[in-house]
């Protein structure tokens, strides 16, 4: 459901509006081994879902990074046998 069905419902009076919070709130909350992104406090970007603690870069970086992802691809194509893989 969208936010804006919640809000439909909750101006028909089909739901109350504790109910149209709680599932606002759900809608806002990550779902776990989902990857989401935010805005640290000095101003980097964090990227959470990938392990334990999120990466956090900043935009430079990021950029840097991303541009590098064809090489990085390639990279894990040409070994793919002496990686692992992680169980989950």
């Amino acid at each position: 459901m969208t936010k804006a069905e919640i809000l439909a419902q909750l101006a028909a009076q089909q739901i109350t509006v504790d109910e149209a919070a709680k599932q606002l709130a759900e809608l806002e909350t990550p779902q776990r081994g989902s990857l989401y992104c935010k805005v640290s406090p000095k101003g980097a970007m964090s990227l959470y879902g990938l392990q334990r603690m999120p990466v956090t870069l900043y935009i430079e970086q990021w950029e840097r990074l991303l541009g590098y992802g064809n090489e990085i691809q390639a990279f894990l194509k040409e070994h793919d046998s002496e990686l692992k893989r992680k169980q989950r």
